[in-house]
């Protein structure tokens, strides 16, 4: 069995197992591999190695970190020699503690005898001023006194020996310390930078690991995290996917209509605490709930038609509109909720995307790949699920997926891949918990589902089936 290697207290490596686990802020990623993939591992010599990955229960993607076999963990004859001097000190401090309740035993013994000798003492002064008188009397008496301080000839010869003892004891403690600290000098603040610098290279590969994931498919969705409680029964509230992670801003589109007016906050703390940093009124009101920030430009459908526009919250201006062609629109093909939800403008890994419903299409549902920039559509695709059945849809990696229902007991049930032009019926359950979604939006810098759950702000965490993308696939 290979293990890994940590160091203990005296410095000296030991095995262990070490998992290191992988995760972002909201969703769950997990990662599964198969097989041992050499760019993953990094060379005996270097010690460190990543045998496998895999996903917990959870969804959480999970690294194993392999160190070098216990030979190379003994770090040669330095090693041997600190953990023989470690171990001697350690039997040394034993007899001195055995030393040390003899000691003390014999300690109150002497002293016993040394009020015995002060009594002697003046019985033979006593003796000087009048021998004859007081021999007679006092001979047996004297005898018998003597006879108790025999025993204390051993006795004291014991405490030489023990004085001895642990004179050496504390010369050799001396001489001791003072080759641990040569030793310490020289090879521990070694081994501990070393093992510091191997922990950095260790992190990195760990990062480099995340950054092979392909695309994954949807395995699980866990959840919901209830972030804030505000609002309508209906409404939107979003961060912008493709931002940098310093990036936090978030924007909230209260109602389905009727409205122009969008609040930004600039972290998810002050969202929660309601502390608004900028409030935007757009140019045309806006239909239904399913827009997006994408690169810091609102998208959203404008009122009574079926025109997406792009708007910038840097210029506080509109940078295209366009008409979307055949979309139904202003409750033509909504999802089962209502609410003008005709179309729905999307992101995922792969970019931007739109899903809406035509006559031609005989009001199923239609995606559309369309340019971030100029909103033209590049791509589309045609599936055979009713728009008026779909409760709400999002895109993950190219693939649509659509839930059965906007209330309780709702299931991602469909999902068609616009990669092979595909579809099959899935069954993925996941908890409405306030029993009505009119929004629900895939973050693919979070890898996790926003929505608006009956007047409250919740993200379900999404579990992915990955493969890691090696250096030797094409």
């Amino acid at each position: 069995m290979v293990k890994d290697c940590t160091l203990d207290k005296s410095g000296c490596p030991q095995p262990v197992t070490m998992r290191v686990l992988l995760s972002v802020l909201y969703p769950v990623l997990s990662l599964t591999i198969f097989g041992l993939y050499p760019s993953m591992t990094i060379g005996p010599k270097e010690g460190w190695q990543v045998y496998s990955s895999a996903q917990d229960a959870d969804g959480r993607c999970i690294c194993t970190v392999v160190a070098p076999e216990q030979s190379l963990c003994s770090r040669d004859a330095k090693s041997r020699q600190l953990r023989q001097l470690l171990e001697k000190v350690q039997n040394m401090s034993q007899s001195i503690e055995v030393l040390n309740l003899r000691t003390q035993r014999d300690f109150q013994y002497v002293m016993k005898m040394e009020n015995q000798m002060k009594g002697l003492r003046t019985k033979f002064r006593q003796i000087e001023d009048d021998r004859k008188s007081i021999i007679a009397r006092n001979f047996q008496d004297i005898k018998d006194k003597m006879d108790e301080l025999t025993p204390l000839i051993p006795v004291l010869e014991q405490y030489k020996m023990d004085a001895a003892l642990i004179s050496q004891f504390k010369e050799e403690i001396k001489n001791l310390s003072a080759v641990l600290t040569n030793i310490q000098e020289e090879l521990g603040a070694f081994d501990y930078d070393e093992l510091y610098q191997r922990v950095l290279r260790l992190d990195s590969r760990l990062r480099s690991c995340m950054g092979k994931l392909t695309c994954g498919k949807l395995m699980k969705i866990t959840g919901p995290d209830t972030i804030k409680t505000s609002g309508t029964r209906f409404g939107a509230w979003m961060t912008d996917p493709i931002a940098s992670t310093r990036n936090n801003r978030v924007w909230y589109m209260d109602s389905y209509t009727n409205s122009k007016i969008v609040r930004e906050y600039k972290t998810m703390d002050d969202f929660v605490a309601g502390v608004v940093s900028r409030t935007y009124s757009l140019p045309f009101k806006w239909e239904g709930t399913n827009h997006i920030v994408y690169n810091g430009s609102l998208y959203y459908n404008k009122y009574q038609s079926n025109i997406i526009v792009k708007y910038s919250f840097e210029t506080g201006s509109v940078l295209a509109q366009r008409a979307l062609e055949f979309a139904g629109f202003h409750n033509m093909y909504p999802y089962t909720w209502g609410g003008f939800s005709d179309i729905d403008v999307m992101a995922d890994e792969l970019g931007m995307w739109v899903v809406y419903a035509t006559n031609q299409n005989a009001g199923n549902v239609v995606v559309s790949q369309i340019d971030p920039d100029t909103l033209h559509v590049l791509k589309t695709w045609n599936t055979e699920y009713s728009k008026r059945n779909a409760g709400e849809s999002f895109m993950i990696c190219g693939t649509l997926y659509i839930t059965n229902s906007h209330l309780s007991g709702a299931k991602v049930y469909y999902a068609y891949s616009t990669k092979t032009s595909s579809y099959e019926y899935i069954d993925i359950p996941f908890h409405n918990q306030y029993f009505h979604i009119s929004m629900l939006e895939y973050n693919a810098r979070e890898r996790a589902l926003y929505a608006w759950n009956n007047g409250h702000q919740v993200i379900f965490n999404v579990t992915l089936f990955h493969v890691i993308k090696t250096d030797d696939d094409s």
